[in-house]
Formats: C-alpha cells, structure tokens, sequence
C-alpha cells in the first residue's frame, strides 16, 4: 500500500547544500541564523549542546542523530558554552569538509558530521509543516552510516552524483523519521503523528492510495473504523489540519508536481488529482495557488530548463 511519509519526503526532493565533518575541544560555540534550511547532526564521538530558538537545549551523545527540518536560529557548543563573544570563531580547516572548532591544539572530545540540505519542492513550506520541529534520534547507528555516505559522497566527483545524494538523502530522512517515531517521542501535530495511529494511519494511506478518488469524511471515517465527528476531531487534532483541507493540499501538491514535470496536460492533471474536469481544476487551483494551472506550468517549466542549462 501506498507509504505516505515515502511519498512527502520524496515530494521534497531533498538535495545536499553542504557538509562537514567538525572535530571540537575545550570550550567552543556556533550559532546560526538560518534562512529555513533542513540541517542534520550525527554524533561519533563525545557530547555537545544543541540550542534552537523555540525548543529546550538537548544534550547529544555519541550515536545520536538530529534533524531539523527547517532550522533557523540555533546554536551548537560544549556542554559549558563559552561567552557569547567567543561564538563563531572562525573554525581551523583540517583538510576539505574536515574543520575544528575550539582549542586546535587539543585532542577533540567531540566529532561530529553536520550537514545542510535544500528541498527542491516548491510545496517545501506545506510539507515540512506535516514533520516534527526536530527530530531526535538515540542509538540507531544505520543514521551515522548513512550520513558518512552522504559525506563521502558530496566531495566525490563520481558519475550521477546528484542523483545518488538525493537517493541516500530520502532513505536518511525516512530513516530518522520513522526511527524517531519508533520510540515513542511525543511529536507535535503532522504527519508523525496521525502516522503513529494506526487508525489515522489507514486513512491517510487510502488517501495517498487513490488521490483522485471524491472522497468525504464520511468514507475517509469508514477507513479508520471510526465515526464521523471522532474522525474528524482525531484527524484534525494529530495533523494540524481538517481532513478535507490536507487532501487538497496534498492534491495541489501533486498538481504542482505534475504541472511543474511538463509531461501531462492540464485535463490529464485534473483527472489524476480528482476534479471531473480541466475547467474545475483550473478554479480550484488559481484559488489555492493564486497563478493558473497553465502559467504555473510555463513558469516552472523555464525555471527547470534554466536550472539543466547551469548544472550543464
């Protein structure tokens, strides 16, 4: 049956921006504003402090994994920060994607592998309000494999590199997720959530199963063997969102998929998306996205094209 998690994280088309593998010592400190960007931590040896804007600083061990799907401010140190004055000392360069941070003289008491990703997805904000704020992940070591992998593979210049860290980035993410919920920690509304509960669970991949099929809530209800109004509080308390609202947003987002490919023609993507006709999809999506299905088509469509024309 069709895997909803597999679905959005492959709909984010995950990308390596960069990353590092960052040996540290004595007192150290970075912080970060960000623009939004996914970034994720693995732990290979020592501890450190993780310190975002909203959420309560986490202490990390060895074997830990993190991910953050939209980081913005947030800052990483020893276990005793230093002064705020000492924070982001330009780190000393080991070797390429090797740096230090603290005391270059001393052994490091902790090395780690951080790395920042891009999604691709231009539903990327829809889609990662369906995930955890941040992901927290002990003891699964296939996490540090696969971000050495990841590693090793974006400073190698190997035929289909692109293609193979985009692959190892969505087993990563599905990963970590899965992983993270897994051990039961408690996660905020979204996607995780409503997955963790096996009669959301069946809903959302009968949803995801057959996209265009006009469903209600009553039928949507039926799938998880629950009542209607049971249904749609359970629903809307574990997703964020109310039944009817995350099938469009998921509809719109493979819309825009489709749409962006060039491939199919605007009554083929209507059908696949679940309106009887091109004209009705047309309304619907102008609505929701605010452009036209086809301008929306054209515009992607040149942004794609520019986009193989510099990586040529």
């Amino acid at each position: 049956m069709t895997d909803p998690l597999a679905e959005v994280v492959g709909l984010l088309r995950p990308g390596v921006r960069h990353t590092k593998v960052v040996g540290a010592a004595g007192q150290w400190g970075v912080r970060r504003a960000e623009t939004g960007e996914p970034s994720y931590c693995a732990v290979l040896e020592g501890t450190c402090r993780l310190a975002l804007d909203d959420v309560e600083p986490v202490v990390l061990e060895a074997g830990d994994f993190v991910l953050i799907p939209a980081a913005w401010d947030f800052a990483m140190s020893s276990l005793r920060p230093p002064p705020a004055r000492d924070f982001d000392r330009p780190p000393t360069v080991i070797a390429p994607g090797v740096v230090r941070q603290g005391d270059p003289a001393a052994e490091p008491d902790v090395r780690f592998i951080i790395g920042h990703c891009v999604f691709g997805s231009p539903d990327a904000a829809l889609l990662v309000s369906l995930l955890p704020r941040i992901v927290h992940v002990r003891g699964e070591p296939r996490l540090a494999t696969l971000v050495q992998l990841v590693g090793d593979e974006s400073r190698a210049q190997r035929p289909a590199r692109d293609v193979i860290m985009a692959r190892l980035l969505e087993v990563l993410l599905i990963e970590a997720l899965r992983s993270n919920a897994a051990a039961g920690t408690a996660t905020p509304p979204g996607l995780m959530r409503a997955l963790a509960d096996p009669r959301l669970a069946s809903a959302l991949r009968a949803m995801h199963a057959a996209p265009a099929r006009p469903w209600t809530v009553v039928e949507l209800a039926r799938e998880a063997a629950l009542s209607r109004s049971a249904f749609f509080t359970r629903f809307s308390d574990a997703v964020g969102m109310a039944p009817m609202a995350y099938l469009l947003a998921w509809r719109m987002a493979l819309a825009k998929e489709l749409l962006r490919g060039g491939a199919c023609g605007i009554a083929e993507v209507a059908e696949r998306v679940g309106y009887s006709s091109a004209s009705t999809f047309s309304v619907a999506f102008t609505r929701y996205v605010g452009v036209p299905p086809a301008r929306y088509g054209r515009e992607r469509g040149r942004e794609r094209d520019d986009s193989a024309a510099l990586a040529a």
